[in-house]
């Protein structure tokens, strides 16, 4: 195992990939860059007026390569082990090994880090000197940057970003304290080994960055600081992980896929921060012009959303946390466009303003909107934390996007039902249609979700919104049997990505399984083919349904053309264009075995499992799986189910977990261990 080859969650190159975009990531919930890149990144730090808003641009300290001038015949390596959290670089010759290793501190999460350590392996003497060469300047084209004192050995710069999103709107100040860097390191002769560590410590608050600057020497004073960062990842592998048995490279997909959404979300306990949620390419990306700016669309919430809810409620709930301080942006942007409530924007920052470049998807692409709410749907189904929607806000955003909802939709006098005109559905190909069957579906799915959540709350629930629900038109071809995308699509025409498959999942829409499979028979061969990845994730879930193994694999199989080698960063679109490290197609990948081997569906009332694997998985098992605060570990194989309860909450429910077979109605209650 040691060596990586076996083991699926290490993956080692003797090379980098020739486009830099490619090279591995090292982040936390906080702070996030690409290794040897010359910047990094703080989570809801923005910099830009609504148009041109990006993530800032900070100058990085850990931008450190190491060599040894003039070496023979030097092994090389670069590895990444996702089960660590940490980037390392090893050079190693007859005489001793020299390792670079590279990591955002998961618990801490305003700390990054490097170390060297140069180990002699021979009887050798002499002095042993490696080079560090860093093109580090602390200056940005996004912040006024200014130098302020030392501090305990570390140089200081902080400043301002430049531009506010909007007129007034909030400018944060970053703080940045990082060891000084020398040009070279040397193991004397009557050493054996040694290592040396450089720290970084970022922060919106001169107090807060001292305070973690100081924790990052206490711990390197004892010599604890890397092992208290792969404790952290440790324990999070501990919380959530699949396995199974089956090919290694799907096996090495989904610990990158893992590794890389983990990396995103906030530790457990308090966070001691406001997080900001998580754009397409991550915090690594979103420079000017680059991953979207690193903005947050419904990439977040329809596609990352449900994997993180799976298995780390508390993650989930900083999500939605991140939309209901948005909710003031959302409700300005529904009255700017001449209607009631709370419309979401299709890219977000810092403000929940539209921050889309280009005005029609902020003005059409208006599903989002219900994406979000679908996330309190799920979110509520699983916990039922009624805390965050009876005192943290998340009532006033339901009831604010079922009013708008209901504002959207016009009456047609002629098909006696309500419509919802020009938009642009999740297949971006189409525009100003009327009554897209996804985001008509995603409406009706958000009005009765706001209809329950106000009865349990015994709260009134408004005529509006039971009416709009029961008669908002969603496109059905009685003759064909199958959903047009929207009125008018005539069956053949190109589709960008995965739309009204996704009426069957993640939506549930009712519909029998002769519908499910025209559905995607029909959009199948018309969608296209280098389009984003996570399209055919949907594709196979589908399938999987239907229990057409060898079909969902094919579509699953697809997905392959995404990952790169050797540290399995996705690529939004095939040709390699498009967003890097795209978390949402890992979202989608992640979702076709969480949701589609398993069959896992979260209903009002259950927790549902269906599975259907193909031929060359023996065994499937899923750890940490979060329900009413249980923890369950799924173990599947061809013949039989195992679930165990492997943790339950402190104040019991009133009634206990059981299985339930569908079938036959025989209930296996569920205890701890």
């Amino acid at each position: 195992m040691a060596d990586g080859k076996d083991d699926p969650a290490v993956f080692t190159s003797a090379s980098l990939p020739s486009d830099p975009r490619l090279l591995a990531t090292v982040t936390n919930a906080y702070l996030g860059t690409r290794v040897y890149r010359d910047i990094l990144h703080v989570n809801g730090v923005y910099n830009g007026a609504v148009g041109d808003t990006h993530r800032a641009d900070i100058p990085s300290p850990l931008n450190v390569r190491m060599t040894v001038p003039g070496a023979e015949s030097l092994a090389e390596t670069f590895t990444l082990n996702t089960r660590t959290g940490t980037f390392s670089h090893v050079l190693q010759s007859t005489d001793y090994t020299a390792t670079h290793q590279i990591y955002a501190h998961h618990s801490l999460v305003h700390l990054m880090a490097f170390s060297i350590t140069i180990q002699r392996s021979a009887h050798t003497t002499q002095p042993i000197t490696v080079q560090l060469r860093t093109p580090f300047v602390p200056k940005s084209r996004d912040l006024d940057l200014n130098q302020g004192p030392d501090f305990q050995g570390a140089h200081y710069v902080y400043g301002k970003t430049l531009v506010p999103e909007v007129e007034g709107g909030p400018r944060p100040t970053v703080h940045m304290l990082w060891t000084p860097v020398p040009q070279d390191l040397t193991l004397r002769g009557e050493e054996r080994e040694r290592s040396w560590e450089f720290l970084t410590a970022v922060a919106e608050s001169e107090e807060e960055v001292k305070r973690s600057y100081s924790k990052g020497l206490a711990l390197i004073a004892v010599g604890s600081l890397h092992s208290s960062h792969a404790h952290a990842w440790t324990m999070l592998w501990r919380g959530c992980c699949i396995d199974l048995d089956g090919p290694l490279p799907l096996r090495q997909a989904l610990y990158g896929c893992l590794y890389y959404l983990l990396s995103a979300i906030p530790p457990r306990g308090n966070l001691g921060f406001l997080f900001h949620g998580i754009s397409p390419g991550g915090l690594s990306n979103g420079t000017q012009g680059e991953d979207y700016w690193g903005h947050i669309f419904w990439d977040q919430d329809t596609w990352m959303f449900p994997n993180i809810l799976l298995f780390y409620p508390e993650a989930a709930r900083a999500v939605l946390e991140y939309r209901i301080r948005m909710l003031e942006g959302a409700l300005r942007n529904a009255q700017e466009q001449g209607y009631k409530g709370a419309k979401f924007p299709w890219e977000s920052a810092a403000t929940g303003r539209e921050v889309c470049p280009e005005e029609i998807y902020g003005a059409q692409e208006i599903h989002v909107t219900g994406d979000v709410l679908m996330a309190f749907e799920q979110y509520y189904c699983t916990t039922q934390d009624q805390k965050l929607f009876r005192e943290d806000g998340g009532w006033e955003l339901v009831g604010a996007v079922a009013q708008y909802w209901c504002s959207r939709m016009v009456w047609s006098e002629e098909e006696q039902c309500y419509h919802i005109k020009g938009v642009m559905p999740p297949d971006e190909y189409h525009y100003r249609v009327d009554n897209s069957a996804y985001t008509n579906a995603v409406a009706q799915r958000s009005l009765n979700f706001a209809a329950d959540v106000a009865r349990d709350f015994l709260i009134p629930v408004p005529e509006e919104w039971v009416d709009c629900a029961k008669k908002v038109k969603v496109p059905f071809d009685a003759e064909k049997k199958y959903h047009p995308e929207y009125d008018g699509y005539s069956p053949g025409e190109p589709v960008k990505q995965a739309d009204v498959v996704l009426l069957g999942f993640p939506l549930m829409h009712p519909m029998s399984s002769e519908v499910r499979r025209n559905d995607l028979a029909m959009y199948e061969p018309v969608t296209e083919m280098d389009g984003p990845a996570m399209t055919w994730s949907m594709f196979a879930v589908g399938w999987l349904e239907l229990k057409e193994v060898q079909r969902a694999q094919s579509q699953l199989n697809k997905c392959f053309s995404n990952i790169t080698e050797p540290f399995k960063i996705w690529v939004e679109n095939s040709d390699g264009s498009g967003a890097v490290n795209f978390l949402t197609g890992m979202g989608g990948f992640l979702q076709a075995v969480l949701f589609g081997y398993t069959g896992f569906r979260i209903t009002k009332t259950s927790l549902r499992f269906n599975p259907a694997f193909p031929d060359d998985i023996n065994k499937l098992k899923v750890t940490g799986v979060s329900y009413f605060g249980n923890k369950l570990k799924f173990t599947i194989t061809k013949e039989e189910i195992r679930i165990k309860v492997t943790e339950s909450p402190r104040d019991p429910p009133a009634s206990p977990l059981e299985a339930v077979l569908e079938e036959s109605g025989q209930q296996f209650p569920l205890r701890e261990g």
